[in-house]
């Protein structure tokens, strides 16, 4: 999953180095935090959340094969 949310947000935002992913197992469910430069939070986020919908969307769909649930956090 961390290398999903990294191929999907490096190219959305202007500082691809500063794209940090950690994962970690909570209550039977895969938890990963997403923390980007300050600048790019816009980005990520989009208007009224939709890409952050999008990418919340994508990983959910990419985990139901492995029958986990994952939580995307998106930190700054």
């Amino acid at each position: 999953m961390k290398r999903l949310i990294e191929t999907i947000v490096k190219p959305l935002v202007d500082h691809p180095d500063q794209v940090r992913v950690e994962t970690e197992e909570q209550e039977g469910r895969l938890v990963c935090r997403l923390s980007v430069h300050p600048d790019d939070m816009g980005k990520v986020i989009g208007k009224q959340g939709r890409v952050a919908s999008a990418i919340r969307t994508v990983v959910n769909s990419a985990s139901a094969a492995g029958r986990k649930r994952v939580r995307v956090d998106i930190m700054d």
